[in-house]
């Protein structure tokens, strides 16, 4: 079984939603760029205790606590390894707009197994919130799709949910992203 089902298993066998987000979560909703790892979301500061995840210590993986500081955006990073599969990263998130986000996750089959990743308006305001250049050019590629019409209204829809922080920032982008 792929890392990354066993990384979900977990997380889900404990009631904790996580979903695919990054490169991966792209990939989801068709847009295809290099990626050298997977990422899961998740809220849940519970998973940041180690002996979570001792079963898959004791499947030879490699797994790495980080806890954020108090001025770090995220809680914490969990990062999993074993070879010769790609790494996978839970990201903790500390705000709590990134609740509704893994409430409207969907499932989606990777290579036979299934996952459950964020919507397409959801990863729109998560590469918002990460703000790199990348990011930011990912988001323009999802609004400018073949549903960017129908996601643009969603992304708007959603824009009350987020913290003040971002607000202007989607104005931007959604002006930089017109149709």
């Amino acid at each position: 079984m792929s890392l990354l089902r066993r990384v979900f298993e977990v997380a889900e066998g404990r009631s904790v939603p996580i979903a695919l987000i990054g490169g991966v979560a792209l990939a989801a909703h068709g847009i295809v760029r290099a990626t050298k790892d997977a990422d899961f979301l998740a809220t849940d500061l519970g998973l940041l205790d180690a002996t979570v995840w001792m079963p898959l210590e004791a499947e030879s993986v490699t797994v790495s606590v980080h806890r954020g500081d108090a001025e770090d955006p995220l809680a914490g990073v969990v990062r999993f390894r074993r070879d010769p599969e790609p790494p996978v990263d839970l990201v903790l998130g500390r705000e709590r707009w990134l609740d509704g986000v893994l409430a409207r996750r969907q499932p989606v089959e990777l290579s036979g197994e299934s996952l459950q990743v964020v919507t397409a308006a959801d990863l729109v305001l998560l590469k918002l919130d990460a703000g790199g250049p990348i990011d930011l050019i990912d988001a323009r590629l999802l609004l400018s799709g073949p549903d960017g019409p129908q996601l643009r209204k969603t992304v708007e829809a959603r824009a009350l949910e987020l913290p003040r922080r971002l607000q202007q920032p989607l104005k931007k982008l959604l002006s930089a992203a017109r149709p």
